[in-house]
């Protein structure tokens, strides 16, 4: 009985090594190392919204989500609209955009991202642009992919 045991445990372990590499982790499967950006392909009330990842060893490891006017400014920099549109929507840039990366970051492109109350056009962009810098991932191709992001 002791050596039947032994046997069936060895095959059971032998068995789970040899499918752990065909299962994953599920972290950034299919996602080749690089830089990767989607861009919206035009300008919403003066902004331009776009997604920078960086894949390493098959995974994403930082995401920048931002957007910036035609000189190149970067929108969570600016403290007048966030003073504006903290007051009206209680959210700002430098929250939500931080708070939608992390997302993406933590869920490695395969949950789903929430939304916060207060930026919800800018969840609605961050989807669609989330998509797409995922598929050029997927793709290894680092060419920046323009998105229309329906505003």
């Amino acid at each position: 009985m002791r050596g039947i045991t032994g046997k069936v445990i060895f095959l059971l372990l032998a068995m789970l090594l040899l499918a752990m590499p065909l299962t994953g982790c599920g972290r950034g499967e299919g996602l080749q190392d690089g830089y990767y950006t989607a861009q919206a392909s035009d300008y919403n009330f003066g902004w331009k919204e776009y997604i920078t990842i960086m894949v390493k060893g098959g995974s994403i490891v930082s995401v920048e989500y931002n957007a910036e006017n035609a000189s190149g400014f970067i929108k969570s920099w600016d403290n007048a609209y966030m003073q504006t549109m903290l007051h009206s929507n209680g959210t700002y840039p430098n929250e939500y955009t931080r708070y939608y990366a992390g997302q993406l970051l933590e869920g490695q492109g395969e949950k789903d991202i929430d939304g916060i109350t207060g930026a919800t056009s800018s969840h609605a962009s961050f989807k669609k642009l989330a998509a797409a810098v995922l598929e050029q991932a997927r793709k290894g191709d680092s060419s920046i992919a323009y998105v229309n992001t329906g505003h």
